[in-house]
């Protein structure tokens, strides 16, 4: 190679040299915010987690320490001073209108219930079990025609507690006086292929106690 060739190439390399270093300068910091967007968003994304896990942790303590109260108003006490969010919510008021119930305070176990079912933006899960509970809560404090209406949404095909809305109505039916319509909703519970065998024993032992056949079509 001739001493011009290797000039050449050595102006060559210099040139190149140039333009990366040229390049670096000019775009570099595209490459370095993306770098520290990457651990950052990284970093968040664990702490958040850990955040996340830290605080259902301790509404789960909260929870516990609550239930472990010695009476049922002490427990549904306990249980309205927890401060939870999303599922932990849904379940803390939950538990709370069962303990008021079990402490001879219907009104007040309906009353933490209504915004429940009320919320359009709660998991239909979640808002048919406020519904359901409701109901069997307000037993005394809710006319049965009213329970009806109540259940009837809850009951369509396909709904997480269509069963159970029908025993409930089938039971504020007998309430009414329309005793052979119960009759009807029981046995149609009776022979549901998706009724539990509880629910059935359940169902046939109203039919009987109600006069009727639990084997009559």
């Amino acid at each position: 190679m001739s001493q011009s060739d290797t000039f050449i190439e050595e102006v060559t390399e210099e040139v190149r040299r140039d333009k990366f270093y040229g390049f670096l300068k000019t775009y570099g910091w595209i490459g370095i915010v993306a770098v520290l967007a990457l651990v950052g968003g990284a970093a968040f994304n664990e702490y958040s987690k850990a955040q996340a896990r830290a605080q259902a942790e301790a509404t789960g303590d909260a929870l516990t320490a609550a239930l472990g109260q010695e009476t049922d108003a002490a427990r549904a006490e306990a249980l309205g001073q927890v401060t939870a969010e999303g599922d932990a919510r849904v379940i803390a008021a939950m538990l709370r209108a069962g303990e008021l119930h079990a402490a001879g305070d219907a009104k007040a176990a309906l009353t933490v219930l209504a915004p429940l079912m009320a919320d359009d933006m709660l998991a239909p899960v979640y808002r048919d079990l406020a519904v359901l509970k409701s109901a069997m809560i307000g037993a005394g404090e809710i006319a049965p025609e009213d329970r009806v209406t109540q259940l009837a949404a809850i009951a369509s095909p396909g709904a997480p507690y269509r069963l159970l809305a029908e025993e409930q109505i089938a039971a504020a039916q007998v309430e009414m006086g329309e005793v052979q319509a119960a009759i009807e909703g029981y046995r149609a519970i009776s022979q549901d292929a998706e009724a539990s065998n509880a629910l059935r024993r359940r169902a046939a032992q109203m039919i009987v106690a109600l006069g009727a056949d639990p084997a009559a079509e």
